[in-house]
């Protein structure tokens, strides 16, 4: 059995965030999953293969980006960019969740073609490795004429998350609900476009249809990028138990309202976090750990672990993933960082909520690292160091 340990640990995340920051210094993977989380006395439990010095910096677990628009592979017509996920991967993202692979050239609306679209988007994200990083692909978008004998067929090839509502044929909550339902039946997650049109035949999107339709997720609840109104926001946030997705391509007061409501009500277990790449804003590869570094400076109430938390252990419960947690039987993708060179925050925590981005100075993606340098971040003030 490969055996890995992490030692010398700063801080560990643990990305729960009712309960943010771990006791101890050390991890034990064993096959690529988390084994043990402890002291330094765990080293004289297990005698692993390979060791980590992480000396002194913070570990926490990799990012999960729950918003991409990827046509089949790491390509995106949108912006002629090749690899944008693989960039990702250097701003500490280890996951990334179609939302619908909408900007896909041609992309058939009849119920055939939407089928064999997310049925070839799941299958082929199966083999998709960015960087190293897991592409979880196949989002269904929903077109007119789709069955329920449909969403049956699609769960049973791998299919589980709907992507958002409104970018196709299917609009109006009268046509969406009862394929809500259908998803729902079927163990999908299913997410809605919320705010302004985004692309060309993309619609509008109220509270009202949200709230009429019953989705999972309330996509992009800050704008993709045109968000709706206060108003809106708060009946959103206060009139319903929806998750509310929050992107960096978006409108930065509302996020800033969105978060400080639910912090306030005790509530940041409902926010999501993603980027909505590629979009009309463009790639950006450390579009998570800026926002992050925006919830935990700029935000009344969220501290840095607390904003890691929603780009991890959130958004993996809500898609029903076995990673994003720091504790033991999940996938061990982590994220080895600590304050860039030059910031007045003494770890990575403090450089995020002095409204810097930490350096990332190795990512694992099951227990492997993929990433020993990021290509993307400032250098990191200290460094782990492969010791064994």
């Amino acid at each position: 059995m490969s055996i890995l340990a992490i030692e010398n640990i700063g801080k560990i995340v643990s990305g729960d965030i009712k309960n943010p920051i771990l006791k101890g210094n050390t991890i034990i993977v064993k096959e690529g999953k988390i084994e043990e989380v402890g002291s330094e006395k765990l080293l004289e439990k297990y005698t692993p293969d390979e060791v980590i010095d992480a000396n002194g910096t913070t570990v926490i677990p990799g990012i999960i980006d729950t918003h991409v628009h990827p046509v089949v592979g790491d390509f995106t017509p949108r912006q002629n960019t090749l690899g944008f996920m693989a960039g990702g991967v250097h701003g500490g993202i280890t996951t990334f969740i179609s939302a619908g692979e909408c900007h896909t050239p041609g992309r058939p609306k009849d119920r055939v073609g939407t089928k064999a679209l997310a049925t070839l988007g799941k299958k082929s994200s199966l083999n998709v490795r960015p960087n190293g990083g897991k592409f979880h692909g196949g989002s269904l978008i929903l077109e007119q004429g789709l069955t329920e004998e449909d969403f049956k067929e699609l769960a049973e090839v791998g299919v589980d998350v709907v992507g958002e509502i409104g970018l196709g044929t299917v609009k109006k909550p009268e046509d969406a609900a009862p394929m809500v339902k259908w998803a729902k039946a079927n163990g999908m997650t299913v997410m809605m476009h919320t705010g302004g049109t985004s692309i060309p035949g993309s619609s509008s999107i109220s509270a009202k249809d949200v709230i009429a339709t019953d989705p999972d997720v309330v996509s992009h609840i800050n704008g993709g990028p045109t968000a709706i109104p206060v108003n809106e926001v708060d009946k959103l946030v206060d009139e319903t138990q929806l998750s509310l997705e929050v992107i960096q391509c978006g409108n930065f007061r509302i996020l800033k309202h969105v978060a400080e409501r639910l912090a306030k009500k005790g509530e940041l277990s409902r926010m999501l976090m993603g980027t909505d790449a590629p979009s009309g804003t463009g790639v950006i590869p450390l579009s998570q750990l800026r926002t992050m570094s925006y919830l935990a400076s700029c935000c009344d109430g969220i501290s840095a672990a607390e904003a890691i938390c929603v780009g991890t252990g959130n958004n993996a419960k809500k898609f029903k993933l076995n990673r994003g947690f720091i504790e033991a039987g999940r996938e061990a993708d982590l994220v080895i960082m600590d304050a860039p060179m030059g910031s007045a925050g003494k770890d990575a925590l403090e450089a995020l909520e002095v409204g810097d981005i930490p350096g990332v100075a190795f990512v694992l993606v099951d227990g492997k690292v993929v990433v020993t340098k990021s290509r993307n971040t400032p250098p990191a003030t200290r460094k782990p160091v492969i010791v064994k």
